[in-house]
Parts: C-alpha cells; sequence; structure tokens
C-alpha cells in the first residue's frame, strides 16, 4: 500500500497543496512551524477519521476559513482508494471514502494503514500507562473495527457510570445495568488485547534482537486490571463479580476503579523491566521495536504494507538505529520530517524525493 496523491484545501497553514508522493520514501525538510507536521498529520485523518494532536476538528481549519478538504489516492494490493475529509467549523466533519459517504469511523479503519512514530513514541516505556492504553487501542481499532466498536461502547457505558457515582443517592438495581455493560464489553477488549500483545511480544522481540545484536531478548507483558481467563463468557462473569466486589471501594472513589480503563502493559529486556531500570537507550530501542513490530503485525492482520510516519523521530536516533530502521522499511512507504537530514542517512535514500515547505508552500528538491 502506498498513498500516491495528496491535495488539500485551508487545512492547517496551508492555502492549497496538490502533491506526488514517491511509493517508498519521502523527506519533507523545513524549519519549525513551517507546515511539516500539518502535512503529515493529514495523511494519518485520512486513516484513522481524527488527528494525532488534537481533539478539536475546528483547529484543522485554516484561520480565517470555514472549512477544510483532504483528499487522497493510495494504492492497495489489489486496487486504488479514495479517501475525502470535508471539515467545517461549525458542524461535524464529512467522510468519504471510494465517493460513498461513510457513516461510522468504523467503516473508515482497515482502509489506509498508518503508523505513526513521534518523539513522544520514544516515552512510550517509561510513561504513564494512559499512554501505553491509548498506542494499543489506536492499533487494535485500526486493524479490527470490532474493536473500535467494542471500546466506544465501553467507554461510553464507562462515563455514566462514572457520572452516576457522583450522585448524591445510588440505586444498586440502577447501577447494574452498566455493570453488565461493562462486563459485555470489557471482557472482549480484554480477549482482543491478549492477543494483540501477545503478538506483537513475537515479532519485537526478534526486531529488538537484531538491533542489540541479539544481546538482549524483549518480552512484553499484558498486565489486565481484571484477572484473566481464557473463555471469554468466564471472563466476563469474572469481570461482572469483580465490579461488585469493587462496589463501595468505587462508592468512595467515585469513580469506577476495575476495568481496562486501568490496565496496563509491561516490557521486559533479559528479565529486566525497561520502565524501571532500563536506560534511556535501552527504552528507546524498546519503542522503536514495538514500532516496527506493528508494521509486522498489520501485514499478518491484513496483508497489506502499512505506512510509516516518521515525524522529527530521525534525530532522536544513533546513526545506528537510523541505518537499522531504513534498512528495514525497503517494502514499506516512508514519510520522514526534518529540520534537515544527516548525509550519511541520505545515502540510504538515493531514490527519495525531497520535499522543502516553506509558510505552507511545498517544492520539489
Amino acid at each position: 500500500m502506498y498513498i500516491k496523491n495528496l491535495s488539500l484545501k485551508d487545512y492547517r497553514n496551508y492555502d492549497s497543496l496538490n502533491v506526488d508522493f514517491d511509493k517508498n520514501v519521502n523527506i519533507i525538510i523545513g524549519n519549525n512551524a513551517q507546515g511539516k507536521t500539518n502535512l503529515i498529520e493529514s495523511l494519518y485523518v485520512t486513516s484513522f477519521g481524527k488527528s494525532f494532536r488534537t481533539n478539536r476538528d475546528s483547529e484543522l481549519v485554516k484561520f480565517d476559513k470555514d472549512f477544510a478538504k483532504i483528499n487522497i489516492e493510495a494504492e492497495k494490493e489489489y486496487f486504488d482508494t479514495t479517501v475525502e475529509v470535508l471539515i467545517k467549523k461549525d458542524s461535524k466533519k464529512s467522510v468519504k471514502k471510494d465517493g460513498a459517504t461513510v457513516r461510522k469511523t468504523s467503516e473508515l479503519l482497515k482502509n489506509i494503514l498508518i503508523v505513526s512514530f513521534s518523539p513522544e513514541d520514544l516515552k512510550i516505556v517509561k510513561e504513564d500507562p494512559e499512554k501505553r492504553r491509548k498506542f494499543i487501542d489506536r492499533e487494535l481499532c485500526q486493524i479490527k473495527p470490532l474493536y473500535y466498536e467494542c471500546l466506544s461502547n465501553y467507554k461510553k457505558t464507562l462515563l455514566q457510570r462514572n457520572m452516576y457515582l457522583k450522585e448524591e443517592h445510588i440505586e444498586k438495581s440502577i447501577l447494574d445495568i452498566w455493570d453488565m455493560q461493562l462486563a459485555r464489553y470489557g471482557s472482549k477488549l480484554i480477549s482482543m488485547r491478549k492477543i494483540f500483545i501477545e503478538k506483537l511480544s513475537d515479532f519485537s522481540s526478534k526486531i529488538h534482537g537484531s538491533i542489540t545484536d541479539g544481546k538482549e531478548i524483549l518480552h512484553i507483558e499484558y498486565n489486565p486490571n481484571v484477572d484473566f481467563v481464557e473463555d471469554e463468557k468466564e471472563l466476563e462473569l469474572k469481570f461482572y463479580d469483580e465490579i461488585k466486589n469493587a462496589y463501595r471501594n468505587d462508592l468512595r472513589m467515585r469513580t469506577t476503579t476495575k476495568g481496562p480503563h486501568k490496565d496496563d502493559i509491561s516490557f521486559y529486556a533479559n528479565g529486566i523491566n525497561m520502565r524501571s531500570f532500563g536506560s534511556q537507550g535501552q527504552q528507546r530501542t524498546c519503542a522503536l521495536s514495538i514500532k516496527l513490530a506493528e508494521l509486522d503485525l498489520i501485514k499478518e492482520e491484513t496483508g497489506e504494507d502499512a505506512i510509516l510516519l516518521l515525524d522529527d523521530v530521525m534525530s532522536e536516533l544513533d546513526i545506528n538505529r537510523q541505518r537499522f530502521l531504513i534498512k528495514t522499511l525497503q517494502k514499506n512507504q516512508i514519510f520522514v520530517t526534518a529540520t534537515d537530514i544527516d548525509d550519511r542517512v541520505l545515502e540510504n535514500f538515493p531514490e527519495a524525493k525531497i520535499i522543502k515547505i516553506e509558510k505552507g508552500k511545498i517544492e520539489n528538491k
């Protein structure tokens, strides 16, 4: 899979843009605040239906304009596809895939497959559990629309339950309605997360071994907040029981304390917990291994090679890790943003398309 063409209208700091991309490597160069990240953000929007930088769609529209438009053309293994996103400041955005209106976000997912990698992702190992849960959710939503539906329903139910827990008088019978729904959707999330983490661990372990010349063995462990059992119906009942057992604690805390919204994952290299005892270099190598493993996992799940967005991340990696990244990504389309690129890296990209950006305008170099 690769994106052939992008056109923008009044998106962020772009008045208009129409650019063709190389099917392998595209290097986007410019000073800060010129529009490099805006460009790859627009590609991300066509995959996930939202930005990776903000939850406010209105921020994607140029300052003095009423709407913005994104159009892409992409080639998949067996057919071409187009996505059009119209973002209005004063109403909901509309999305079309191959000319047909997309009614639900789940209909858009699994179409344009994108993995993004930014300096923030290098912190995934050592920072708070919420970042790791978001990482799991983002990737699973993309390859499993069913996961997106379950996650959406779980979050709505959780919000309603938490709001009710803040009321002065609580009726157990009313709370039980949400308890059953949390158990129903939450058990499905836990089961899908378990499988995903096990596969991610297998793929990333191989990559990590290559980066470290076999000196480190990486293992990723899923830490569900609810005791895990393989049978999904049994897991649903166990989850329901744990919610009930946490009733007094939930009343005291005025929030739901049990469920996948409290899950976490742990990273071990040679049995050592990377979050607690890993050096910064080890943590970064771990994060890089995970990101590259995502590409392998998507390929296995969908049969397509995902597109990789490297947003200002090359400068955060030493030259050896940069070269490993380049060597590994021969089959994937890559977008690299940077203020400048080391000549030693450019030597590995002799056919790359260089795109220079200045004040929301581009020129091919």
